[in-house]
């Protein structure tokens, strides 16, 4: 497993990943690794926030970049309270058995001042294998 944490303004974002070999995705023989990573959110400031988008850039082994925006994330838009956090785990598709993600949540507090919350990088890698 790999981890990343970073904190902006307040908000920790911390990221465990794993590589998934029994996934249906993962098909080595394919040239396709099928990774999950567990993100956990906690608003450590002294204002509530909401999560309005995200920003993923995705890198393979041979520095192939994918970037991806989109509203929330898994559906939600999490309002977070001071001390409060919001978990949830999503998965990655890689075209080698190595990579890194790294990115950014787009943030609102509650007097309307936006901001990006850092994803620090963290490590997409099958275990044990030779890089």
């Amino acid at each position: 497993m790999a981890t990343s944490e970073a904190i902006t303004n307040g908000i920790r974002v911390r990221v465990v990943s794993q590589y998934l070999p029994d996934h249906a995705a993962s098909e080595p023989h394919e040239r396709q690794w099928f990774f999950t990573y567990t993100v956990r959110i906690t608003n450590d400031g002294l204002d509530t926030v909401q999560l309005i988008s995200r920003h993923w850039i995705i890198t393979d082994a041979n520095g192939h970049e994918e970037e991806v925006r989109g509203p929330g994330v898994v559906g939600a838009q999490p309002t977070l309270a001071p001390g409060e956090s919001f978990e949830y785990t999503s998965g990655c598709p890689l075209r080698t058995s190595f990579g890194t993600m790294r990115g950014s949540y787009q943030m609102v507090s509650d007097d309307g001042q936006e901001f990006d919350a850092e994803i620090a990088p963290f490590a997409l890698n099958v275990p044990y294998a030779v890089n």
